[in-house]
């Protein structure tokens, strides 16, 4: 597999910036939990607003549970020296990609092209049903 190119230091800066972003999705998920676990009476009438508002945290709960998930595998990718190649085609992962999104595993043309193919499915899945 191809590896990144880039010296010490700038696997440094993301290994920190990686870890950062671990430590910050953890407390916040300790956080929601911490906050779902509180007994609350729940209505669940239509716009029951603690209903709407448990609902709600769960739904990030799920979203940053994702992203924790996607920086972990960035930073065991970073520590197999496999971090910055895309998974699908093992060609560099554009800088400025990784600069907006350091937990990228896959190349921006690789990722539009697996998006499409989720999105074709996801109206072929749609039709089907009717």
């Amino acid at each position: 597999m191809t590896k990144l190119p880039g010296d010490s230091e700038t696997l440094d800066r993301e290994r920190a910036r990686l870890e950062e972003e671990r430590v910050r999705l953890e407390e916040e998920l300790a956080h929601l939990r911490e906050d779902m676990q509180q007994e609350v009476d729940i209505e669940p009438d239509e716009g029951d607003p603690v209903f709407f508002e448990r609902e709600k945290s769960a739904a990030l709960m799920a979203v940053l549970e994702r992203r924790l998930q996607d920086t972990n595998h960035a930073l065991r990718a970073l520590e197999k020296g496999e971090y910055g190649i895309c998974e699908r085609c093992n060609n560099p992962i554009e800088p400025e990609r990784l600069e907006v999104k350091p937990d990228a595993t896959m190349c921006l043309n690789c990722q539009r092209e697996v998006e499409a193919v989720n999105r074709r499915n996801r109206v072929r899945r749609t039709v089907d049903r009717w």
